[in-house]
């Protein structure tokens, strides 16, 4: 049942962030649209306690929680990300809004990555505590393994995110010869830090 809900809450995110977003700039009722992006938290507040509820009622800790867990510390780290950023791209494309902005090049793209990390730390953060309560919830009573590699899964996410992050402050990519993204990425290695 807990699978079936994380599929549903999935499919349910979309809906939701498409039924909002085609209310707010194709039907022209930005209030109803904001009012249903706002109601996607409720989703993973649903597939909170019914993960508490299943191991109340004796389910044995699986990967089934560690994915719950997954999907509510991503929902924490990136849900408004994604909203927004969707919302940019929507007004752009169905509104005649501006291009969204975005770093590509250099030093700017490498401090955008480094707050992706930061958003995989809180989302991260969030599914190690979830994954620990429920550990600390059923306590002896069943096999616990399977929650703590899934807390492991949540440091390797983040190390990679970090590596990530890292390479493009190593190797910031340069931006193509006469375009303005190149001029921007001159100016910002010569100011001082």
């Amino acid at each position: 049942m807990l699978v079936a809900l994380i599929i549903a809450c999935e499919v349910g995110f979309w809906v939701l962030l498409a039924g909002g977003l085609a209310l707010r700039y194709l039907a022209g009722m930005p209030r109803l649209g904001a009012a249903l992006l706002l109601c996607e938290p409720l989703l993973e507040l649903v597939l909170l306690v019914v993960g508490v509820v299943d191991l109340k009622n004796g389910g044995e800790p699986s990967w089934r929680h560690g994915v719950a867990a997954f999907y509510i510390g991503y929902t924490v780290g990136y849900g408004h990300y994604t909203v927004k950023w969707l919302d940019r791209h929507a007004a752009h494309r169905l509104a005649g809004g501006p291009k969204p902005p975005g770093p590509k090049y250099g030093r700017a793209r490498a401090v955008h990555e480094w707050k992706l990390w930061v958003r995989t730390l809180a989302g991260a953060a969030v599914a190690v505590a979830l994954l620990q309560g429920a550990i600390w919830y059923v306590g002896d009573a069943a096999d616990t393994g399977g929650l703590q590699s899934w807390q492991s899964a949540a440091l390797r996410v983040l190390g990679i995110q970090a590596l990530i992050a890292a390479g493009y402050s190593l190797w910031p990519r340069k931006a193509p010869a006469g375009t303005d993204a190149d001029k921007e990425s001159d100016l910002a290695g010569k100011r001082p830090c």
